[in-house]
């Protein structure tokens, strides 16, 4: 019969029998390696107390010697014999815990990302990258965020990691797009680095969490992590990708940060290599990023992290949070002016009287100036003619046409043009808010950044659905450099993006801009923001959307819950 033993008991065992120092009882590997030497030398033990004491004292045949000195002799003889089985017992026995100790680990791996491996990482090993923009407002936010970072490490370790700010790394309009800059990060940092972390500017890290975090995670293998996002429903943003089940598919959520093995970065420095990247278009990075690692499967899949956060409440425990991010920086000074705002809104005659009212029932009011842009004056709206003719794509020639209107006298002078499809959804009082983050006197071309070609040289754009800022500034440089439409029906977005890359005037990227409806996107992406715009009235009750979504009062709960507690940069 075998007994149950507890932790305390064999290491009561252990210390009687080997004569050895109490130990801990934390780890279960241990305990089974304790009870299973314990249990040999019990076993041992019992065996050697129930030798008959016939056998213990009965001479062997050959000797001849004193009674005493024999029973000594076989006594010592049996007591070797079990010794020797009891080493070989003992082997056997650790070797067994030994592998049950490994099918522990592997099962640690796999519900939690190896647990007890890799406890040993220098927070040296790993680069904080921050996904920064060469916009004054962002580069300054982005410095900050470097700092903070830095004081984050100083506080648990004298030794510092690298800060890159992604910006700063290459003169290339693709280095925001990240793949094409993975064959640099191999080069400069594969060999004294194990780990990749990006973050946005707004993305609050405490370092120490985030080493403990990846000291889980073996650094020989490859790793995707991050905060995972999945589609409730096949979106026109993703092409409809994995439209048998879109949620099966995940993708990280930038806000919260996330992170590659140096491992998984090198293959991909490779494969960027060996062969280039094909697509034309960046539309979601996220998403595509996770669909060039995945690799139909040949890959690794995006592993959910919890500890990477967007909004550190209640619902996901503040206090295990590595990560945070705000909606809006507290930085920013006062909101702009609604005076200091022109809104010019591109329609045509089939339009007027099912888009054009739902503009008036939600958004209109809050504008100080607006004009609507059509192929036909409409007294009622009213809209004026351009003298462009109505285009069933692209849009260019109106679009350019609106440029020149305003900066001539037809229009009140103001430092902010706003241009939207008559289909757009926007907050007014968000706008003056984000707009108070931007100086102006700089040609700001701002709203939600498409790539097109980036791989291969390429440029940024802003997608004209969600709604296209420029500064005053912007406009004039635009304009003064002779850069036009070479057809009224080009794609306006896309050859405004090829003039301001070709004047040196950055693209700046706010994911507050959306091309397309709510539902078009993760429940839990939108979350966390404030958003400014949506686009599109395809099934769905638009005057509805603007109320939930977009209503100076209409927070998302988990950021209306946290409004108090953003940090100051």
């Amino acid at each position: 019969m075998t007994e149950e033993l507890d932790c305390n008991s064999v290491i009561g065992l252990e210390k009687s029998w080997q004569g050895g120092a109490p130990r801990n009882c934390k780890s279960r590997a241990a305990t089974r390696v304790r009870r299973s030497v314990a249990f040999v030398a019990l076993s041992a033990d019992r065996l050697y107390r129930r030798v008959p004491e016939n056998i213990l004292n009965r001479k062997p045949a050959n000797l001849v010697t004193s009674p005493a000195p024999n029973m000594q002799l076989t006594r010592r003889l049996l007591v070797n014999k079990l010794s020797s089985c009891l080493i070989f017992l003992a082997f056997v026995a650790v070797n067994i815990a030994s592998m049950n100790i490994n099918e522990d680990r592997n099962v640690k791996n796999e519900e939690f990302g190896a647990d007890l491996t890799n406890s040993v990482l220098d927070v040296r090993e790993i680069v904080f990258i921050i996904q920064s923009q060469r916009n004054s407002f962002h580069a300054k936010l982005a410095g900050k965020r470097r700092q903070a970072l830095i004081e984050s490490a100083a506080t648990f370790s004298k030794n510092l990691p690298v800060v890159l700010l992604i910006h700063e790394l290459t003169e290339s309009e693709g280095g925001w797009s990240i793949l094409p800059l993975m064959p640099q990060f191999s080069e400069n940092y594969g060999h004294n680095s194990s780990w990749i972390f990006f973050l946005e500017e707004e993305t609050s890290v405490n370092v120490p969490k985030i080493v403990h975090i990846l000291r889980r995670f073996p650094k020989e293998q490859e790793w995707f992590l991050g905060k995972a996002l999945h589609d409730e429903e096949a979106t026109i943003i993703h092409h409809y990708a994995f439209s048998d089940d879109p949620s099966a598919f995940m993708y990280p959520d930038f806000a919260a940060g996330w992170a590659l093995s140096m491992t998984l970065v090198k293959r991909l420095a490779k494969k960027v290599r060996d062969d280039p990247l094909k697509s034309d278009f960046t539309i979601d990075l996220k998403h595509e990023i996770a669909l060039y690692i995945f690799e139909d499967g040949n890959g690794p899949a995006l592993m959910p992290v919890q500890e990477l956060c967007t909004v550190a409440d209640s619902s996901n425990n503040e206090e295990i949070c590595a990560t945070s991010h705000t909606a809006f920086s507290s930085s920013c000074v006062k909101p702009v002016d609604k005076n200091d705002i022109f809104f010019g809104v591109k329609t045509c005659r089939k339009f007027h009287k099912d888009r054009i009212p739902v503009v008036k029932k939600t958004w209109e009011k809050d504008t100080a100036f607006i004009e609507y842009y059509s192929d036909y004056a409409d007294g009622s709206i009213p809209t004026v003619n351009l003298g462009v003719p109505n285009t069933e794509r692209g849009h260019c020639g109106k679009t350019f046409s609106i440029l020149e209107r305003y900066v001539s006298n037809a229009v009140p002078e103001t430092k902010w043009l706003v241009i939207v499809d008559d289909d757009t959804l926007i907050s007014v009082p968000r706008l003056q808010k984000l707009l108070g983050c931007y100086s102006p006197n700089e040609p700001v071309f701002l709203g939600e950044r498409y790539g097109y070609g980036l791989g291969t040289g390429g440029y940024s754009y802003i997608t004209g659905g969600g709604g296209m800022v420029f500064s005053r500034q912007a406009v004039l440089k635009l304009l003064e450099s002779g850069c036009r439409c070479y057809s009224n029906d080009a794609p306006d977005d896309m050859v405004l993006g090829m003039c301001f890359s070709a004047l040196g005037i950055p693209v700046t990227h706010s994911s507050l801009f959306h091309q397309a409806r709510p539902e078009d996107y993760s429940r839990d992406y939108l979350s966390h923001q404030i958003p400014i715009s949506f686009h599109k009235h395809w099934n769905i009750d638009p005057v509805g959307v603007y109320h939930k979504w977009l209503k100076e009062d209409s927070y998302p709960e988990s950021v209306q819950a946290h409004k108090g507690i953003r940090e100051e940069l």
